[in-house]
C-alpha cells in the first residue's frame, strides 16, 4: 500500500505533501532513531513499550523528543486510523531537525515523522547466514534504535545474494549479537538462550516480552560463540513486525528441527499475549 497520510511535525498530511529540508540531518548525516510496531485490528501494539525505548534512543543520542509520550500515542493512533484498512505497520521516525552539512547539530528541533505500510510478508521459515563485520558492543550507538542502517543494508544484501532472508552479527569477541532487523534466540543442548544487552544487541520489544517470567518460557540470556552455531538444534527470529519466525538453516546448514518445540511454544506464547493484551 501507499500511504494517504503522514503525521508530520504535529499534522497530518497527505503523502506527497510530507517533505523535510534536504538539510535535514537524518537524511544527510543518519542523525536519527525510530521506532516500528505492528498494527493489530486497526491497533498498533505495545505502544509504550516502544514509546520507552524512542526515549532510551533519544537520551543516548543527546536528542530530544518534542512531543510527550501522550501526543505521540495520539498522533500514533490517527495515523493508523487515516490509512485504514491497510495499515500493517506504523513507525514513528525522529530526527536531529535542519542542521549543517557536517557532524554538528544545528539548534532547530527535531523532525517526527510518523507513517504506515502494509504488513510485512516474512516467509514461514527463515534461511539466515552470517557475515564477517561485527557489531561493535562498545560503540556509541550499541543498543539505540538508529537511523543509521547503512550496515544492515549491507549485510541484508550479503543475505539476499546467498538465498537468505537474514543476516547475523557477531560481536567483538566473537559472541553471537543479533540480526539486520531482528533478535535471535538459539537452542542449544537442549537450553533456550538469547544474547545479553551486553552483547550489543538491540533490547527488541518481542524480545523483551519473551523474556518476561509472565509467558512462562524457559529462557535465558547468554552468550554464545559464533563458532558454536554449528551445533544449534532449532532457533527463532524476533522482531516487531515478524513475532516469532523459525529459523530453517544457518549458513546453508540445515538445523535438525524447524519449527522446534521451544519454538512453537515461544510462538503459541507470543500470539496468546497479543491476543489478549494489545499493550502489554
Amino acid at each position: 500500500m501507499s500511504a494517504t497520510k503522514v503525521w508530520l511535525n504535529g499534522a497530518l498530511v497527505a503523502a506527497e505533501d510530507a517533505v523535510v529540508p534536504v538539510n535535514n540531518h537524518g537524511l544527510t548525516v543518519g542523525d536519527g532513531m525510530f521506532e516500528t510496531m505492528k498494527v493489530v485490528d486497526g491497533t498498533a501494539f505495545a505502544v509504550r513499550r516502544h514509546l520507552a525505548r524512542l526515549q532510551r534512543s533519544a537520551h543516548g543520542l543527546g536528542l530530544e523528543v518534542p512531543y510527550g509520550d501522550g501526543a505521540l500515542r495520539d498522533a500514533i493512533e490517527s495515523t493508523v486510523d487515516a490509512n485504514q484498512p491497510d495499515a500493517g505497520w506504523v513507525r514513528v521516525t525522529v530526527t536531529g531537525g535542519a542542521g549543517p552539512g557536517g557532524s554538528s547539530r544545528g539548534s532547530e528541533r527535531a523532525t517526527v515523522v510518523i507513517q504506515c505500510g502494509a504488513a510485512t510478508r516474512w516467509s514461514d521459515a527463515a534461511a539466515v547466514v552470517t557475515v564477517p563485520w561485527p557489531r561493535n558492543e562498545r560503540g556509541a550507538l550499541a543498543g539505540l534504535k538508529t537511523t543509521s542502517y547503512a550496515e544492515n543494508v549491507v549485510a541484508r544484501e550479503r543475505a539476499a545474494a546467498a538465498g537468505a532472508e537474514e543476516a547475523l552479527f557477531g560481536n567483538t569477541v566473537g559472541n553471537l549479537c543479533e540480526g539486520t532487523g531482528s533478535n535471535i534466540f538459539v537452542v542449544r543442548d537442549g537450553r533456550l538462550s538469547t544474547p545479553p544487552l551486553a552483547s550489543g544487541c538491540l533490547a527488541g520489544v518481542t524480545r523483551e516480552l519473551l523474556l518476561d517470567p509472565v509467558l512462562g518460557l524457559a529462557v535465558v540470556e547468554g552468550d554464545t560463540a559464533m563458532t558454536l552455531l554449528v551445533d544449534v538444534e532449532e532457533a527463532f527470529l524476533t522482531s516487531s513486525t515478524r513475532d516469532v519466525q523459525p529459523v530453517a538453516s544457518i549458513d546453508e546448514r540445515a538445523l535438525p528441527s524447524c519449527p522446534g518445540p521451544m519454538t512453537m511454544a515461544a510462538r503459541d506464547a507470543f500470539a496468546a499475549l497479543q491476543t489478549r493484551d494489545l499493550d502489554p
